[in-house]
């Protein structure tokens, strides 16, 4: 040791040669030995901190692959939003259907209110499928949201000519066309007319076409001479069917008859008070305002006097007060009462919310209706929604001043006594659009991506324990042993496995099984019929292990042979098990969806990606509705390249061989 080593040891005195020894002794002596050394043996005293573990290495060799770095973050991100995501949806929506949001292609602008139509003054507003209409205080009409209507080509957004030169009083959305009243006493039409939506008798003889009976034709007086506007007390659209309803109980009543069974009941009608669409039925007020009238007893025999609450005879509700104004949804309604008070009639699901409890002396003074939902307004100006909240139609914002508010679909807007928007709530769109059933896409994709990886999941690690199992004693054993499970491998490698899935869930689908009893067997089937692969992958890893010096160690100092195999051999082979479950993942993944595309798997309307794709496997939804298929295609593409090509890299990285055999 040179003098100034010496001294500089001297001067560390006790502590801190006992310091010096600690480190050493849990950290590794490499830095104190560079402080003694001159700069030249420091240098190569350093290269000994240069050496690290085979689980370093790997992970350093694996890291400065990029493009498989980024296929992890990729994956990584794709296993905590098809996990987690769901958990923050309702439990109901990989399910939930809505017939009128059918096919709508991927937007965000069903609460877009255009600049023009805020800045002119708000009249009204209007919606009963996937795009609303408003009308401006100077008698001009918007549309906005999803406005083309399915495979006609027809975009109710293209507002006829004759409309934009008219002045338009009264305006209303149907689920595939638009009805204006102008100041005229006239009603112009545009969208669907394909089943009779708006179309009269003289046109249709006009062009040559037979009159049909499934239709009410459009009444002649209100294409020529027209009505007075200042009787007209409500325009109302619905499933392809409109109205108009005069102060004197007239009704003007056209559209498909298909639509709405008691169309012709109300037809026949002499006197009625107020009416309304549901999805499926035509509701009105009698003359006397105590009774609603659809034509047939039953669903509306019966109200409540809050949602949830068990309903009474309507006649014994009502009592002497008298209905002022019916409110309908899809499938039930709210009726208004002369006091003020509010009851309900129809079907109700039991995740409607209640109506508010209003302060004391507060009462309803006007009442609309979406899908779903109701919104109602107070005297004091108050803002309440109730129903249901499946897309947010009941997130109302505290708001003041306003005057009158208005319904969509699944939207609601507030405006003051000018007509300046004041708020507007509820479903703004549809990231990825909706399917042929009316089901958003993007909640199908994030559930059905936790069924398909769950699945494939659980059919790796069935194939796994089987694989590994057979695979360790067939080879560290050999003889009779390893010939009799090979040729067991090798029966099972012989079934053909599509077929023979596709052949048991056809026989499951004939026997009273449940929906998570069928998903466990298909997880079966896929864990069993895949492990020969596997199995002799360990068989040749183990046949080459079992013959290395620590095996020999082992048997010399009496260690079990269950032992040898499972606990000496295994472990050194595990690295390439863990490459090929990552590949077999990623088979499976794309085997289930095999099934469920070819109708075998997971039925709907449990999501998984192969049966959504199911759902699209025609020419007119490929060229025409391209997001029903697209979305779903490259989340389990990106998926499944994102794992093989993880599963490559580790390959790589734990297999030194294979990357110099490339």
């Amino acid at each position: 040791m040179s003098k100034e080593n010496k001294k500089a040891s001297s001067k560390k005195g006790f502590f801190g040669t006992i310091g010096g020894w600690f480190r050493r002794l849990f950290f590794g002596g490499s830095n104190d030995l560079a402080n003694q050394l001159n700069p030249e043996q420091a240098a190569k005293a350093n290269d000994v901190e240069e050496i690290v573990s085979p689980g370093r290495q790997i992970v350093n060799n694996f890291l400065e692959k990029k493009l498989a770095v980024g296929a992890l973050i990729t994956l990584l991100v794709m296993f905590l939003v098809m996990f987690i995501g769901p958990m923050t949806m309702p439990r109901y929506y990989d399910s939930y259907t809505e017939v009128t949001q059918k096919s709508i292609p991927p937007t965000m602008d069903m609460l877009s209110v255009p600049g023009a139509l805020k800045k002119e003054g708000i009249k009204m507003i209007d919606s009963f499928g996937s795009f609303s209409v408003g009308l401006s205080n100077e008698g001009n009409v918007f549309v906005w949201g999803a406005t083309e209507i399915g495979t006609t080509g027809i975009d109710v957004a293209d507002i006829p000519q004759e409309v934009q030169d008219s002045n338009i009083v009264m305006v209303a959305a149907g689920i595939d066309h638009i009805v204006a009243l102008t100041d005229a006493g006239k009603v112009l039409c545009w969208g669907n007319n394909n089943l009779g939506q708006f179309v009269t008798e003289t046109e249709v003889l006009e062009r040559g076409d037979t009159l049909k009976s499934t239709i009410a034709y459009m009444p002649e007086i209100l294409v020529t001479s027209g009505i007075d506007v200042s009787r007209v007390k409500k325009l109302i659209a619905g499933y392809q069917a409109s109205a108009i309803l005069l102060d004197d109980g007239t009704l003007f009543l056209w559209g498909n008859k298909n639509a709405y069974a008691n169309m012709d009941v109300f037809l026949a009608m002499g006197n009625v008070y107020d009416l309304d669409f549901t999805l499926n039925h035509i509701v009105g007020v009698n003359g006397k305002r105590n009774t609603v009238f659809t034509g047939s007893r039953g669903l509306y025999d019966v109200v409540r006097p809050n949602l949830g609450e068990p309903g009474v005879p309507i006649k014994k509700f009502i009592g002497k007060r008298k209905i002022d104004q019916i409110v309908a949804t899809n499938t039930s309604m709210a009726l208004l009462l002369n006091d003020g008070s509010v009851c309900f009639t129809g079907d109700f699901t039991e995740r409607m919310e209640p109506i508010p409890a209003l302060q004391e002396g507060e009462k309803f003074v006007q009442i609309v209706g979406g899908s779903y939902h109701y919104t109602g307004l107070t005297d004091q100006g108050n803002v309440y929604s109730w129903g249901s909240n499946q897309l947010n139609q009941l997130e109302t914002p505290k708001l003041k001043n306003v005057a009158n508010i208005y319904s969509g679909s699944f939207q609601s807007y507030a405006t003051d006594a000018e007509g300046q928007l004041l708020g507007k709530w509820g479903l703004k769109g549809y990231v990825f659009g909706t399917d042929i059933r009316g089901a958003d896409i993007f909640q199908r994709i994030i559930n059905g991506g936790r069924m398909t990886m769950t699945v494939g999941a659980v059919a790796v690690i069935i194939s796994s324990i089987i694989g590994i199992i057979i695979g360790c004693v067939s080879g560290y054993f050999g003889g009779k042993v390893d010939i009799l499970l090979m040729r067991v491998a090798e029966i099972f490698s012989a079934i053909p496995f599509l077929p023979f899935a596709m052949i048991l869930s056809a026989v499951m689908s004939h026997m009273t099984i449940s929906e998570n009893g069928r998903i466990f067997i298909i997880m079966c089937i896929l864990g069993v019929l895949t492990w020969p692969g596997l199995a002799r992958l360990v068989r040749g890893q183990v046949l080459v292990a079992r013959e290395s010096e620590y095996v020999t160690a082992a048997k010399a100092m009496g260690v079990k042979e269950s032992t040898i195999a499972f606990k000496h051999i295994l472990p050194n082979v595990m690295s390439v098990i863990l490459v090929t479950l990552m590949l077999d993942f990623g088979t499976c993944m794309l085997t289930e969806s095999s099934l469920s595309y070819l109708g075998f798997g997971v039925a709907y309307p449990r999501p998984t990606w192969g049966n959504m794709l199911n759902g699209v496997n025609n020419a007119t939804i490929i060229n025409t509705y391209w997001w029903q298929w697209l979305f779903t295609a490259l989340f389990l593409a990106v998926t499944t390249i994102c794992i093989n090509i993880v599963g490559d890299a580790l390959r790589d990285v734990m297999d030194p061989k294979s990357s110099v055999e490339k």
